[in-house]
């Protein structure tokens, strides 16, 4: 029988209290949520009688069929074509980019550094000058944009570990660089392709800033971005406040439940090499 050493015990122990920190939010989101409606809930505490109905009625009032037709089309304008500018951008700038012009990742990486709120005001303008003023449009294209220097910076890093005789046997056999790309480089990328793109669909679905500023209508705006408007509502009934938040976190974690496996090789394939 395998003994444990002090060191294997004590991580395990560390990883269970993280669990256990990570998990307690939600939790208590949980019991909150299955209170009587109207009333304020004391702490991590299981109500007698869980009122189930409450995610129903936070389901109706809330609207969110229709959140969840605007996060989707939102999402869908601006994952898909964020991950193909990315991975293009990504394999220039480390398959083809020479020396005289490596600085221009250092752009990107300059892009990094620039959080939503310092550029909210400008963006703002930017966009009430297009016209696209309250609507989807002016939350998929600040996205897209925003989203550019992590995306890339993302790409170019999985890019630089792909060996470069790959690159020359495929040459030698002809391929042009538009079919390297395509039918070499992409299939080894997916991994970091769909990595990539579960962490844009979290940071899409969650986006909460641009669509209360960009958009008046709350039926347009993401899920959580509609959240405000609920929150103005509803503010009062703390259990149908948590009912809500929790069905809004609900397709997030199925997705990351769904795809774990590809985002966990996809962190470890820049740490691991042979």
């Amino acid at each position: 029988m395998k003994t444990l050493t002090s060191k294997t015990v004590l991580a395990r122990v560390l990883i269970i209290a993280l669990m256990l920190l990570t998990i307690l939010p939600f939790l208590s989101m949980l019991s909150a949520a299955l209170a009587p409606s109207g009333t304020y809930p004391n702490g991590l505490q299981w109500p007698a009688d869980p009122q189930w109905s409450n995610f129903i009625k936070a389901f109706e009032v809330a609207r969110m069929d229709q959140l969840l037709v605007s996060s989707s089309l939102i999402v869908l304008g601006v994952v898909p074509l964020s991950v193909l500018i990315a991975t293009m951008a990504g394999y220039g700038l480390a398959k083809l980019t020479t020396d005289r012009y490596k600085w221009l990742y250092l752009v990107f990486v300059f892009g990094l550094t620039l959080p939503f709120e310092a550029v909210i005001t400008p963006l703002y303008y930017e966009v009430r000058a297009m016209g696209l003023l309250n609507t989807r449009f002016a939350i998929i294209l600040p996205l897209i944009g925003l989203y550019m220097p992590f995306g890339v910076y993302w790409m170019r890093a999985h890019f630089l570990n792909v060996p470069q005789d790959l690159s020359e046997a495929a040459q030698l056999d002809g391929a042009t660089r538009w079919k390297e790309f395509l039918l070499v480089q992409v299939p080894l990328a997916r991994p970091a392709i769909m990595s990539l793109s579960i962490l844009l669909f979290l940071w899409t679905w969650n986006q909460f800033l641009l669509p209360v500023v960009l958009v008046q209508d709350p039926m347009q705006r993401t899920m959580a971005g509609a959240l405000g408007a609920f929150q103005g509502q509803w503010g009062t009934d703390v259990p149908l406040l948590c009912a809500g938040s929790l069905l809004i976190l609900t397709p997030t974690v199925l997705l990351f439940l769904a795809f774990q496996r590809q985002f966990v090789a996809a962190l470890m394939q820049g740490a691991v090499k042979g």
